[in-house]
């Protein structure tokens, strides 16, 4: 075998820097659900698609009303105890956790 040939300090060094170019691995692929643009504050034009829509669904929690309506949970809590003040809905089951009503009155 033939000695290897010697290179010069320049020829090291530019093969030096050629070298570990390559980019860093990424572990994540980066798909984030958006976060979602919910109301935290009550306006007539949300009370009144409250008091419109809500005594006609079957079935009403917060996150019924989160997800339907686009409002914060905080706000939904107190939309349904004021609709249950009001006789609006009525209470199926009351947790600390989750609470569920249905329309008051049920149509035939």
């Amino acid at each position: 075998m033939p000695p290897k040939q010697q290179l010069s300090k320049a020829a090291k060094a530019a093969a030096a820097m050629a070298g570990g170019k390559k980019s860093k691995k990424k572990w994540s692929k980066n798909n984030h659900k958006d976060k979602a643009q919910h109301a935290v504050i009550l306006d007539q034009e949300k009370l009144d698609r409250i008091m419109k829509e809500v005594p006609t669904y079957r079935y009403v929690s917060v996150s019924v009303l989160v997800d339907r309506l686009k409002i914060g949970g905080s706000m939904a809590r107190v939309a349904l105890r004021d609709l249950e003040k009001q006789g609006i809905i009525k209470p199926v089951s009351k947790h600390s956790k989750q609470a569920i009503y249905t329309r008051a009155v049920a149509s035939e």
